[in-house]
């Protein structure tokens, strides 16, 4: 066990013949006293600065520790965001390729559907023209037929007299 002020304070030395002068000896351990006090009050301090950068250093741990698992948790929240923002943006266009088919899919139906009426139309419009120039070629040739002549005459000859006699 170390020794105290006090034990050095009540040491007491036996005394011998011839031996050293009493008062350097009580002067020589008044100034131990007074440094030894000194060092343990410097110990202490130290002791206490120690246990408070202890404490700090724990403190700074603690800290680091909560970082490090905050940048871990904020990164695999990164990951995971990164992951669904890319799952989302294929779901995305493989419904925008499905609509583009869809679109696509439709306007050549449609077109389909309109060459079809237009070849339809087109056939329709040569039978009309064909039947249309059939009927006029046959009125045509009505008309130049000898019969409207032989009519003519006829009904000439036939109303003339009535219509004379009507005004007589």
């Amino acid at each position: 066990m170390p020794l105290s002020p006090i034990d050095i304070n009540n040491k007491e030395f036996t005394r011998a013949f011839r031996g050293y002068a009493e008062d350097e000896v009580n002067e020589f351990l008044d100034q131990i006293i007074q440094d030894y006090e000194i060092l343990i009050r410097e110990k202490k301090e130290l002791e206490q600065q120690v246990a408070m950068m202890q404490e700090q250093v724990n403190h700074f741990n603690t800290m680091e520790s909560t970082l490090q698992k905050s940048i871990i948790v904020a990164q695999e929240a990164a990951d995971e965001v990164r992951r669904n923002s890319q799952k989302e943006a294929k779901l995305i266009v493989k419904e925008a390729e499905k609509n583009a088919d869809r679109i696509i899919n439709e306007a050549l139906v449609k077109s389909r559907k309109a060459t079809i009426e237009v070849e339809e139309l087109t056939k329709q419009s040569k039978v009309f023209r064909n039947r249309f120039k059939m009927l006029v070629e046959a009125q045509l040739d009505l008309l130049n037929t000898d019969d409207w002549e032989h009519l003519l005459d006829t009904a000439e000859n036939e109303l003339l007299p009535t219509i004379n006699e009507e005004e007589a």
